[in-house]
């Protein structure tokens, strides 16, 4: 079906989001990205102290996030220090904002469609 003409075309969220999105959307990610956000750079034996998860799972849980673009881990010496990576988060808030204004404008059609 050919676009309608009163709607402009809509602008596509930045390709390769599914990866931020997937890896945010674990519980224990999330809060690992909370707690890089606010601490900086932080060890993994920081980031397991006030928590029950390993630190074997809690470097699984970093990757993911690695993979994805989040965090990334600063050799110091002999330690791993992990760091928040505000592009990809900023890129996929981005990706999210284009979502909400295509469905805005798609939920104020319907209102004028159904008031006229």
């Amino acid at each position: 079906m050919p676009p309608r003409a009163d709607t402009a075309p809509a602008a596509a969220p930045r390709p390769g989001m599914a990866p931020v999105f997937a890896a945010l959307g674990d519980e224990t990610r999330l809060r690992l990205v909370a707690v890089l956000c606010v601490g900086g750079a932080v060890s993994i034996a920081q980031l397991t102290a006030t928590t029950d998860v390993t630190r074997q799972a809690v470097t699984r849980h970093l990757q993911v996030l690695a993979d994805a673009g989040l965090v990334r881990d600063v050799k110091v010496g002999r330690e791993r220090l992990w760091q928040f990576e505000p592009l990809q988060l900023e890129e996929a808030r981005h990706s999210l904002d284009l979502i909400a204004q295509q469905w805005e404008q798609a939920l104020g059609r319907l209102k004028r469609t159904l008031e006229s």
